[in-house]
């Protein structure tokens, strides 16, 4: 079977020439429709043999909360009847990179240890746009396990200053 990257671009490129006018609205939904599809049952679902594709198009519908105009409902159909609903997520991910190539922006994950506050991802956010030269559009992930510190993720770029590193690179120096 075809990388799911390979498989998403056609529909990620066909959805952004369609969306020129309304990008943000657009990556909303689909970046709403796109958390739904990534649910192991409804995938589940939706790959059963007797289900149809309007009985997957209604239950996307429904646990998406979401009133979807004609366009969103037609794109959501269109990779439903395909057979494509398990690279719907990867869809959204590749929108989302081109809208951002459009801005002259990225995506960037900082994942941290504890919650981070308003103001402090302020401050982070402003000095990782003049590490990475670039604005950023910042998410925060809880992840105890990094002990204290960040770890931030920017494409295919990583900056990785928790405590887990750090006590990872003195256990490689140690054992050297």
């Amino acid at each position: 079977m075809a990388e799911l990257a390979t498989i998403a671009r056609p529909y990620a490129e066909a959805l952004f020439k369609a969306s020129a006018q309304d990008l943000a609205a657009t990556s909303e939904w689909v970046d709403r429709l796109a958390a739904v599809a990534g649910n192991a049952q409804l995938l589940q679902f939706a790959d059963n043999p007797k289900v149809t594709a309007a009985q997957v198009f209604d239950v996307m519908e429904s646990v998406s909360k979401l009133t979807l105009s004609d366009h969103a409902k037609n794109f959501l159909r269109t990779v439903i009847e395909n057979g494509r609903l398990s690279a719907l997520p990867e869809m959204a991910s590749q929108f989302r990179a081109l809208k951002n190539a459009l801005g002259g922006s990225s995506d960037a994950v900082v994942h941290s240890a504890f919650p981070i506050d308003g103001n402090a991802l302020v401050e982070v956010a402003a000095m990782l746009e003049k590490r990475f030269g670039r604005k950023l559009n910042v998410s925060v992930e809880l992840q105890p396990e990094l002990i204290g510190g960040i770890r931030v993720v920017v494409g295919d770029e990583v900056l990785d200053t928790s405590v887990k590193a750090r006590l990872e690179q003195m256990k490689v120096a140690l054992t050297a």
